[in-house]
């Protein structure tokens, strides 16, 4: 059988384009063959006859906090009985030592398994003893999933962490570890047990060249929830996103810095983000963002410089360029500034990545502040959504950045209220 690396589509010869991702040259071969599958795990209670929603026993979803705040807001309030949640990140960033800081906090409440599948059980406890990690975790060294679950029925635990799931195998799958049959069907035989047991599992994905998770997209789609470590890892901050969430918002975000001892949460990171802003020069604007459920000021950098080619450059970091772009558009239409010969970097400072409309005036009057060469007032934040015509749109949850920015002493705010255009609020701003 020929089997697509990119969505997993499986096809009995050769193709040269995935009929399914319209991928090229995605096809590997891989062996076949029909074999005995492992005796049928008994039915879930409740899964052969339909149930009245409301006679659905309640008791069996109730979240497990972990007791990290930031944490358990990103998985939407805590753990979810049953859940499969799958991290993934660049190699370093932190997933195996996140994974036993939290194993580490739910073997207290119950017996927890955690499942090596790339180190030796050696290897791991050397790591908990240089995170101070002394907890009774139950460490299995084992890369035979069949082996694991059936000593996970004898165990009965309330949590299971998988690291990872490119090393451990099925015997029944006829295919080397880490192919798209035996991740497919080594996750589906966890989703099979956690849902039939209530034990919360949790894997660690790998990631291609091109940063995207291992596996491949199939890998995704058969989780509950996708967390994915976001930013520089040779830096001291971590940035976990969640990309999706059956039981919570996928806009959640929780900031950790590494030390010795482990990675620990950044309560505010509204001053994480904004460290070090004294006397900035021209080209910064500090903007009030909504992440999640809550508001962050983050720092928007623009640098415009006569370009040296003939066609300008226009880069963003951290940012849309497809924003950008329809940005710059509006400044040199409706404001008058010649930035067609002109190359424009734009940046999103700390390593978070902005994607709301509500950025749109910090950009550009970050983008506006390098083009003059005029700082902003040092005490000013500004947030809005900027339109075609020039106008500035009004964003949503106004009074709450407005109070996260007064909070932090920027008093001077660019806000839809008080300018209805981009030509006014650039008059404002740099006079």
């Amino acid at each position: 059988m020929y089997f697509c690396n990119a969505c997993g589509y499986e096809s009995a010869r050769w193709l040269g384009r995935c009929p399914q991702c319209a991928a090229w040259n995605s096809f590997d071969e891989r062996p076949f063959s029909v074999t005995g599958k492992a005796k049928a795990a008994p039915a879930r209670p409740g899964s052969s006859t339909p149930v009245t929603l409301s006679d659905i026993d309640g008791s069996r979803v109730a979240r497990v906090r972990t007791g990290m705040r930031e944490f358990d807001a990103v998985l939407g309030g805590g753990i979810v009985p049953g859940s499969l949640t799958l991290i993934g990140g660049p190699p370093g960033a932190g997933k195996s030592t996140l994974l036993l800081q939290i194993a580490a906090r739910l073997a207290v409440l119950g017996p927890t398994v955690y499942v090596c599948g790339e180190e030796s059980a050696a290897q791991v406890k050397l790591r908990a003893q240089r995170l101070g990690v002394d907890a009774p975790i139950l460490v299995h060294a084992e890369t035979n999933l069949r082996t694991v679950l059936d000593e996970l029925e004898r165990t009965s635990p309330i949590a299971v962490i998988v690291d990872s799931i490119q090393t451990v195998w099925l015997p029944e799958a006829d295919a080397y570890a880490g192919s798209v049959t035996q991740v497919r069907d080594c996750t589906q035989a966890l989703m099979e047990f956690a849902k039939r047991t209530g034990c919360a599992t949790f894997i660690v994905g790998h990631v291609t060249k091109d940063g995207a998770i291992a596996g491949p997209r199939l890998l995704e789609h058969l989780v509950d929830t996708v967390l994915y470590f976001e930013g520089e890892t040779s830096g001291e901050y971590r940035i976990l996103r969640a990309y999706k969430n059956r039981f919570g918002s996928i806009d959640e975000i929780c900031v950790f810095s590494m030390h010795d001892t482990g990675l620990e949460e950044v309560a505010n990171p509204s001053e994480l983000f904004l460290a070090g802003r004294d006397a900035r020069p021209s080209g910064s604007c500090v903007v009030a963002s909504i992440v999640g459920s809550r508001p962050v000021l983050i720092e928007v950098q623009a640098l415009v410089g006569e370009t040296s080619y003939g066609t300008p450059r226009r880069l963003a970091n951290n940012l849309d360029q497809a924003r950008l772009a329809m940005i710059l558009a509006v400044l040199e239409r409706r404001v008058g500034l010649q930035l067609g010969t002109h190359d424009v970097y734009a940046s999103v400072a700390g390593g978070l990545r902005v994607n709301e409309p509500a950025a749109d005036l910090g950009i550009a009057l970050a983008i506006a502040s390098s083009f003059r060469n005029v700082p902003l007032p040092p005490d000013a934040a500004a947030f809005g959504e900027l339109g075609l015509s020039g106008e500035v749109r009004v964003v949503t949850q106004a009074a709450r950045r407005e109070g996260e920015a007064r909070k932090l002493g920027y008093a001077t705010l660019f806000t839809p209220t008080e300018h209805r255009d981009i030509a006014s609020a650039i008059r404002a701003a740099l006079g």
